[in-house]
């Protein structure tokens, strides 16, 4: 299993979001090479007009991913959600994370914390001034796990179990 962390397609400027298609390239050259079978893409899908995993699908299956082999969790609204939904409501307790190597680390950390067998596989990162302001906010939400779990905070959302077999 191949648990593919959501990104938005597009910058707020309306740029092609370089980290989006860098995630999809490193998705697609796992299921491509054999080493996942499925794909559960987490992501954030807050409003009527922006789903991150039905992008990502979208973008999946136009490189020749068959859509019975892609599993949406619609509340994967932070990283968190979407390791831990993971695990309690698609029953994985071991998977390939896809993003990033900086927000593989903090994932795979959450992953270990929460009792998962969980592996990176990182996507190619982006120019450093481009993503400038990501890397700040990594800081940011690096911090905020510790605080996370002093304060025991659990996804937002629950929900039934999605058996994926």
């Amino acid at each position: 299993m191949g648990l593919l962390l959501g990104t938005g397609k597009f910058l707020k400027n309306g740029c092609k979001n370089l980290y989006f298609f860098n995630r999809i390239d490193a998705t697609e050259q796992l299921y491509k090479s054999g080493k996942i079978q499925y794909i559960l893409i987490s992501g954030d899908n807050s409003t009527k007009n922006y789903s991150e995993p039905e992008d990502m699908q979208a973008e999946l299956i136009k490189r020749g991913i068959p859509a019975d082999k892609i599993v949406l969790d619609f509340a994967g609204f932070r990283t968190l959600d979407s390791v831990v939904r993971a695990k309690e409501i698609f029953g994985q307790n071991s998977f390939i994370i896809i993003s990033q190597k900086f927000h593989n680390e903090r994932a795979i950390f959450l992953a270990r914390k929460y009792g998962i067998e969980a592996y990176g596989f990182n996507a190619k990162d982006v120019n450093k001034y481009f993503g400038f302001k990501t890397k700040v906010r990594e800081y940011f939400a690096r911090a905020k796990v510790f605080v996370d779990f002093l304060l025991g905070v659990e996804p937002k959302f629950g929900g039934e179990k999605v058996e994926i077999s």
